[in-house]
């Protein structure tokens, strides 16, 4: 059985990747870092495996399509 993807914050996002805040924000703006996901009306997080595959190789990431996701 495959684990459920969790979601993690900005905080642990920017010790993963070891990017700033407006680094990881213009990324997201140019479509080269994964975008954040709604999680509450004040809250943001990210699929945690879209944040490994762009470490793994942040040069060519490109978008899953929403339908690999589940």
């Amino acid at each position: 059985m495959r684990e459920p993807d969790r979601i993690i914050r900005l905080k642990t996002v920017l010790s993963r990747t070891g990017l700033s805040r407006s680094t990881i924000y213009r990324k997201i703006a140019e479509g080269t870092f994964p975008r954040r996901i709604k999680i509450s009306v004040h809250g943001s997080g990210w699929h945690e495996s879209d944040i490994s595959r762009w470490i793994t190789n942040p040069v060519s990431w490109r978008p899953q399509d929403e339908g690999d996701k589940f």
